[in-house]
């Protein structure tokens, strides 16, 4: 890792491509997107991506190492204020209960950097960290491996791939990062349980998602792991304090639900119980979900004099400028409202995000008033997103549109290995705020020497 790394602009993988690949990926890809973004994710009824963003393999490789220091930095920035997952909370003013199956006793150790996905954009050419999830409930994950994986093997088809390749496969290091970190057997039974309550595209239709998500149970097979996916809603316990998945007992739970926002049921219940009995290891504790914090950022800034010289050129350069948004910060957040942005620290999703260059100044001043009032969050510094030319289908007409666009990259780090990446990529039109809630396109990334 070089702390003064020159990166790439962002685009430059694609344009070095010979210009007849580049329209040849184009326009197969335009030919084939409902076949490419069958059962993704989405709420976009307008438009569809006609090819994936490239990166460079040694820009990628960049970025994974930066985004493992940070992660570490931030987990020291949390040793360095409490010793257990209770302790932290407190800290983070995060309420009794709130985070699902804390033991507030667990103390904190590397084990929770087990599984996480930091969310980047590229301003000024340079990456820039807005926030860091840390947690095995990392969304997308399915969607970007899927949607490259079949943009690779068109582009195959097609003899299009010329020294392009898709990332890692995400979900298959995931899988050796269960296995590894909770030391199971071959052939150890896996829960993979999902709220089926959340907010999700398709979460409505359980019977129909769980078999879109099927092929995940072969792909866990070559890794030793016998795959089971279930709402958590229908977990139970048997006489053994054993989690019942499925009509049989588990070896193990891969959470894949947000431990502040699960619904509660009988089913969380008896995962909680399991955990209490020492009968279900979990990848990953739900301590780890307070690392996500935003607040943390701010931890991270307030420690740059007790850090070496190469970490605090990280943060500068990689970490936008945050602090904790209470009343002496008030003035300041008036002033230089163009200049920042105000969120929940312990939101996600872009809910109650306020960007101070898109709202008048009375309202801005009577949103960062009330979260003074509500507590709990952060004021960042605003880093404006670099667009990039990107190539689109217009699922109406069938058109192909050109158009420079905000994306952002959220690469997935599994056992601190890097693997492939979500982006999340804007269409024309599209605001600054990219979240799949506001109709963002979701893929992989293609990787060139």
């Amino acid at each position: 890792m070089d702390p003064n790394y020159t990166w790439p602009p962002l685009g430059q993988a694609w344009t070095d491509l010979p210009e007849s690949t580049r329209t040849a990926m184009v326009t197969t890809g335009a030919a084939a997107w409902e076949k490419i973004f069958h059962g993704r994710a989405t709420y976009n009824k307008q438009w569809r991506l006609a090819r994936p963003p490239v990166f460079t393999a040694d820009a990628f490789r960049e970025l994974n190492e930066v985004s493992d220091r940070i992660a570490q930095l931030i987990l020291e920035a949390c040793r360095r204020r409490a010793r257990t997952a209770g302790e932290l909370r407190l800290l983070l003013d995060v309420p009794d209960g709130e985070t699902r199956l804390l033991d507030p006793d667990e103390e904190l150790h590397e084990g929770l950097l087990a599984a996480y996905r930091p969310d980047v954009l590229f301003s000024g050419g340079v990456p820039c960290i807005v926030e860091y999830n840390i947690d095995s409930s990392l969304g997308g994950g399915f969607d970007a491996d899927t949607v490259i994986q079949r943009y690779a093997e068109l582009y195959h088809a097609h003899d299009l791939l010329d020294g392009s390749r898709p990332a890692p496969s995400l979900l298959d290091q995931r899988f050796v990062a269960i296995r590894d970190t909770l030391g199971l057997p071959d052939g150890a039974r896996v829960a993979l349980l999902m709220d089926f309550d959340a907010d999700y595209p398709g979460l409505d239709d359980p019977e129909t998602f769980i078999r879109i998500l099927s092929p995940l149970i072969d792909q866990a097979r070559p890794f030793g792991i016998d795959l089971v996916i279930a709402p958590v809603a229908t977990a139970t316990l048997d006489a053994q304090n054993r989690l019942v998945v499925g009509g049989a007992p588990v070896d193990a739970l891969f959470r894949l639900f947000v431990p502040n926002r699960v619904t509660p049921s009988p089913g969380l219940d008896a995962v909680a119980g399991a955990l209490a009995a020492g009968t279900l290891p979990m990848f990953v504790s739900s301590a780890a979900w307070l690392l996500s914090n935003k607040l943390n950022y701010a931890w991270l800034w307030d420690d740059l004099d007790l850090l070496p010289e190469d970490d605090r050129t990280l943060i500068r350069r990689y970490v936008p400028h945050t602090v904790a948004l209470t009343s002496d910060q008030l003035d300041r957040a008036l002033a230089e409202q163009a200049d920042l942005v105000a969120k929940p620290a312990g939101g996600s999703a872009g809910h109650g995000v306020l960007i101070g260059r898109e709202m008048t100044a009375v309202a801005w001043a009577d949103g960062v008033r009330a979260a003074i009032a509500e507590g709990g969050n952060i004021l960042q510094r605003y880093h404006e997103a670099d667009r990039v030319a990107m190539d689109f289908v217009q699922i109406e007409t069938g058109e192909t549109v050109t158009a420079d666009v905000p994306y952002s990259l959220a690469p997935y780090l599994f056992d601190r290995t890097g693997s492939g990446a979500l982006a999340r990529v804007g269409y024309p039109g599209c605001d600054e705020v990219l979240n799949l809630a506001r109709g963002v396109l979701l893929t992989g990334i293609l990787l060139t020497d």
